[in-house]
């Protein structure tokens, strides 16, 4: 007679087993991940700063009867937008509630206008550069995450579990 319980060729259940396939790629894709959003941090902070500064340089003070931020020195994108709302207040009142496109073009007041007008723009150019920046350092964030998750389950051991044929 033969013994027909001789030890089964297949993994046992719950056995740790290598992948099937290599996955150094997505270790690869995993760093590259964190490394792209490393740079896209250092760079939403530059330009975070960048324009930070430059707008400190000008000397820009909120005005007194700006809805928030009266007497703040203009240096970030809140303080922005609020000034460029107060130009854009006092620019209306000046021309009775005209823009500069609907001034005729022999009013006095209309240099003063085009001028207000284009500090508001210069201001909101600055509030969108810092929401640009804000936007690098949230997709830096991420791709960090997801650069890690990746690395870290090419990594992770495959558990096998076979079914069971009943007898």
């Amino acid at each position: 007679m033969t013994d027909d319980t001789a030890a089964p060729s297949a993994p046992l259940d719950g056995s740790v087993e290598p992948p099937a396939r290599k996955l150094g790629g997505v270790k690869v894709v995993g760093v590259l991940g964190i490394i792209a959003g490393i740079l896209l941090i250092v760079v939403g902070l530059v330009a975070w700063i960048a324009v930070s500064t430059q707008l400190r340089q000008e000397n820009i003070t909120v005005s007194d009867d700006a809805m928030a931020f009266a007497g703040a020195q203009v240096a970030g994108p809140f303080t922005a937008y609020a000034q460029a709302e107060v130009i854009q207040k006092h620019a209306l009142e000046m021309a009775d509630g005209k823009t500069y496109a609907e001034l005729p073009m022999d009013d006095p007041v209309r240099a003063t206008v085009m001028d207000a007008s284009f500090l508001r723009a210069s201001l909101f150019t600055s509030v969108v550069s810092f929401g640009v920046a804000a936007f690098a350092i949230g997709m830096g964030i991420l791709s960090i995450l997801f650069g890690w998750a990746l690395h870290r389950l090419a990594g992770a051991p495959v558990v096998v579990r076979r079914a069971q044929i009943a007898p």
